[in-house]
C-alpha cells in the first residue's frame, strides 16, 4: 500500500512529519492522512514525495494505482467484471502485441488495389502550374478544415470556414474559439504539407508541432505538451491511460511507426497511427484533429491524397463506432474500411478536379 511506502520512506530518511511537510510544501495534517490511508496523494504529490524520500517510483506508482483501483471498485458487485474489461484494454495499449502487423480481409485488399491504381493515375497527372496547385489546395484544405472541426463540434459552416480562412473575416454570432480552431487547423495543414515537401517523416517533434498549432491561443499552456491529468472521453466507456503511462506509450507509438512504415500498406499504417493516437489520448484536447492530421501526413507522404472524414451526424457516429470496434473488440477492420473508403473518395475527387 502507498501509505506504507510513504511512512517507511520517511522513517528511513529519519524525517519527522513536520520536516517532510516543509520540504514537500504539503500540509502536515494531509501528510498524516496519507500515511494512515484515509487520503490519497495526487500524482503530483506522489512524485514530490517520492523524490524527497528516494522511492522506487515505478513501485510507488504501481501501489498508488492499485490503491486507487481498490478504492473505486471495492464496494461494487461488478468489480471483478469491470477489472477484467479494464485489463483487456490496458493490455492492448501496453503489450508487445501492439507491434504485430494486422491482417487484411480479401475485400479490403481489393479496395487497396483499386486505390493504388488510382494513385498511379494521380502520380501520372499533368504538372500543375503554381496557380492551379494553389487553387486545388485552397479548395480541399477548406473542406478538410470544415469537416475535421465539425467532428469536434465547431459550428461554422463550410462557407463561413472559407471566409475565415481565405478572407480573414469574423463571423457574427460565432465564438472566438471557433474562429481560432479554423485558423489553427489551416496553419496545421500547411505545416503538414511542408513536412511532406521536405520528405520528412513522422516523429515526436512533428507531432508536438502539429498539436501546438491546433491549440495555439485556444489553450496555449497545453499546446504541444502531453497531458498531466487524467481525462475521460464524454459519452464513452473507454478507459484512457493515466498521465504517468504516456511517455512509455508514446515511445511504443513511434516505435510502431518505425517498425511498420516500410512493411504495412501506407493506408493501413495511416489508419493505425490515427487510431493508436486517439486510444492513447496523450493530449488534454485536440487529440482527434491531431490524429487525423497524422493520418493524412502519412497518406500524403506516400503519394495519396487526404482522407477527409465527414462531420455530419451519421458519418461522425460511423467514425466513432469504427474506432470503438478496435478499442473495445480489438477489431480494426471497420476502421481500415472507413479510412480506405475515404481515401478512395478523395483521390477520385482530386482526379475529377484536374
Amino acid at each position: 500500500m502507498i501509505r506504507n511506502l510513504l511512512r517507511n520512506g520517511r522513517v528511513e530518511k529519519n524525517l519527522k512529519l513536520k520536516e517532510l511537510a516543509a520540504q514537500a510544501d504539503i500540509d502536515q495534517t494531509l501528510l498524516s492522512r496519507f500515511e494512515k490511508g484515509s487520503r490519497m496523494p495526487t500524482e503530483k504529490q506522489l512524485n514530490v514525495l517520492g523524490e524527497i524520500l528516494g522511492l522506487d517510483m515505478r513501485a510507488a506508482r504501481v501501489e498508488w494505482m492499485a490503491d486507487k483501483l481498490v478504492g473505486m471498485v471495492q464496494y461494487h458487485p461488478e468489480a471483478m467484471e469491470a477489472l477484467r474489461v479494464a485489463e483487456s484494454r490496458v493490455e492492448y495499449l501496453t503489450s508487445k502485441k501492439v507491434l504485430d502487423s494486422p491482417s487484411l480481409s480479401e475485400g479490403l485488399a481489393l479496395k487497396l488495389e483499386k486505390l493504388d491504381a488510382l494513385k498511379a493515375q494521380w502520380a501520372a497527372r499533368p504538372v500543375l502550374s503554381p496557380s492551379q496547385l494553389h487553387r486545388m489546395h485552397a479548395f480541399f484544405d477548406v473542406e478538410y478544415t470544415y469537416e475535421s472541426n465539425r467532428i469536434e463540434g465547431n459550428t461554422l459552416s463550410l462557407q463561413e470556414t472559407a471566409l475565415v480562412v481565405n478572407e480573414g473575416l469574423t463571423i457574427g454570432g460565432k465564438s472566438m474559439r471557433e474562429h481560432l480552431e479554423v485558423i489553427n487547423h489551416s496553419e496545421a495543414i500547411a505545416f503538414v504539407r511542408g513536412i511532406v515537401e521536405r520528405k520528412e517523416d513522422l516523429g515526436r517533434r512533428s507531432l508536438m508541432e502539429i498539436h501546438r498549432l491546433i491549440l495555439k491561443e485556444v489553450d496555449t499552456a497545453n499546446a504541444g505538451r502531453y497531458r498531466q491529468v487524467p481525462v475521460r472521453i464524454s459519452g464513452s466507456e473507454t478507459e484512457l491511460p493515466q498521465p504517468y503511462m504516456l511517455d512509455k506509450l508514446m515511445e511504443d507509438y513511434f516505435e510502431y511507426y518505425e517498425v511498420h512504415r516500410l512493411r504495412l500498406h501506407p493506408v493501413i499504417l495511416a489508419a493505425e497511427m490515427h487510431e493508436r493516437l486517439v486510444s492513447i489520448h496523450p493530449f488534454i484536447d485536440g487529440n482527434g484533429r491531431t490524429a487525423r492530421l497524422v493520418m493524412n501526413l502519412i497518406l500524403l507522404r506516400n503519394g495519396y491524397t487526404r482522407a477527409n472524414i465527414k462531420g455530419n451526424t451519421e458519418s461522425r457516429m460511423h467514425y466513432y463506432r469504427a474506432l470503438q470496434s478496435i478499442q473495445e473488440d480489438n477489431n480494426p477492420e471497420p476502421f481500415y474500411q472507413l479510412v480506405t473508403d475515404e481515401s478512395l473518395r478523395s483521390i477520385q475527387a482530386h482526379l475529377e478536379l484536374i
